[in-house]
């Protein structure tokens, strides 16, 4: 069969230049598919100081400007689109100007990069651009829903256009069995593909022990009584960082010298920050703010447990799989989370880590405190999470997971695929 030509299609998780402290699954499986021979090109969101385009890994990367001066762009990236639109009058005023400028810019990109396929990432908007777009020029459209898309969607007009975008699709994944769950409500399409977001376990095994080192002196975790604990994210009412600041309290009576590291920024930092003061906990808690990618690895190593107390917020959004998970586990490091949406998939209680009730503050402190006071659990289970993790969300594995669906869409297409080859040369 000839090479398959793949058009990815995002709105985030694409590195807007060098180092970008942003969550970057979408390159990281772009990448390995281009790796695996796949001919990508990838279409994203423009965002202030970013490139309108340049080739990255050998990816032709667009960039779309959806609103002028694009200095004021406030839609994408950070939180996301949702998140960006409940805490910025202006991302919302940008909503209608960024979906007309997606659909023209996909409209442009396609025309002239000629993909075999689509590869749309999030249901709404991309992945109901996608839809019309590949309607119109004849191109099929993979879907993949992560979540933050789909269990957010209480509005009759937002379900109705997410199954159009479903319905409308050459084939759909999702990245746990839960967003499959929740998928499968919104449209009774059969063959949704359980396939999640995967990790470099290269790089995340990768930090000296150095390194890990000079990020415990830097927050002044010494001697042997020196706990560290480790949340990465997005501070946000989903992510649950209050009820770890909360079992903080408890925590630190039983280990004195344990200290609470909270990287990422977000809405509720504020918030966040006022609580451990009040709690009595400034000393105990700190926040390091945004931190690149190829430095995250150092503080995974530094950590004795990371923790994600993940809950179910108001709006009904929750974690659909939990990538910081997977970086931690690679990193040799024991995990606490809470069990709501996909984590269950990664953490298995007692074998690969430790589950506990969402917004349980005095579980999350009896759990942590059971990984400090038993050196050879946290051991048992790091290692038993590591062989789980490698053996089932390894990039080369989740590209191979991925290159399958592609290559099934393919067949199904190959009649339009060499009519249209054809005419390219």
């Amino acid at each position: 069969m000839m090479p398959i030509k793949l058009l990815v299609f995002g709105s985030s998780a694409f590195p807007r230049w060098k180092n970008d402290p942003s969550p970057a699954f979408v390159y990281g499986l772009s990448k390995r598919l281009s790796q695996k021979g796949l001919g990508v090109s990838v279409l994203v969101p423009h965002h202030p100081g970013s490139r309108l385009f340049e080739t990255v890994d050998g990816m032709r990367v667009y960039r779309f400007r959806y609103f002028l001066p694009s200095g004021l762009e406030r839609l994408c990236y950070g939180g996301g689109i949702l998140p960006n639109m409940k805490k910025s009058f202006l991302a919302r005023v940008q909503l209608p100007f960024f979906i007309a400028a997606e659909f023209f810019s996909l409209w442009k990109v396609a025309k002239k990069e000629r993909p075999d396929i689509i590869h749309a990432h999030w249901i709404l908007p991309q992945g109901f651009v996608a839809a019309i777009i590949g309607k119109l020029l004849k191109i099929p459209v993979v879907v993949t829903a992560h979540a933050g898309d789909v269990f957010p969607l209480n509005n009759f007009v937002f379900r109705m256009l997410s199954k159009f975008s479903i319905n409308s699709a050459s084939a759909i994944t999702v990245n746990s069995a839960f967003t499959k769950s929740a998928v499968a409500k919104i449209s009774g399409l059969p063959g949704i593909k359980v396939i999640p977001m995967g990790v470099d376990m290269k790089m995340f095994s990768s930090a000296s022990s150095f390194a890990a080192a000079a990020i415990r002196k830097k927050f002044g975790i010494t001697g042997k009584s020196g706990k560290m604990v480790l949340f990465v994210g997005r501070l946000a009412e989903k992510k649950g960082v209050t009820y770890l600041i909360a079992a903080m309290k408890d925590v630190v009576k039983r280990f004195p010298g344990c200290k609470l590291v909270v990287v990422g920024e977000g809405p509720e930092k504020a918030f966040l920050v006022r609580q451990s003061q009040q709690l009595g906990l400034s000393s105990a808690v700190a926040f390091a703010g945004s931190v690149p990618n190829n430095e995250l690895p150092a503080f995974y190593r530094a950590a004795d447990v990371f923790v994600l107390p993940s809950i179910v917020d108001s709006k009904g959004d929750t974690e659909g799989l939990g990538v910081v998970l997977l970086e931690a586990i690679a990193a040799g490091t024991p995990v606490v989370a809470s069990r709501v949406g996909g984590i269950p998939d990664i953490v298995v209680n007692g074998k690969t880590g430790l589950l506990v009730e969402q917004k349980n503050h005095e579980e999350l402190a009896a759990a942590i405190k059971s990984l400090f006071a038993g050196s050879e659990l946290g051991k048992k289970l790091s290692a038993e999470a590591k062989k789980h993790v490698a053996g089932n969300y390894s990039w080369p594995m989740v590209a191979s997971l991925f290159y399958g669906v592609f290559s099934s869409v393919a067949v199904a297409q190959l009649p339009v695929l060499s009519k249209q080859r054809s005419k390219d040369y």
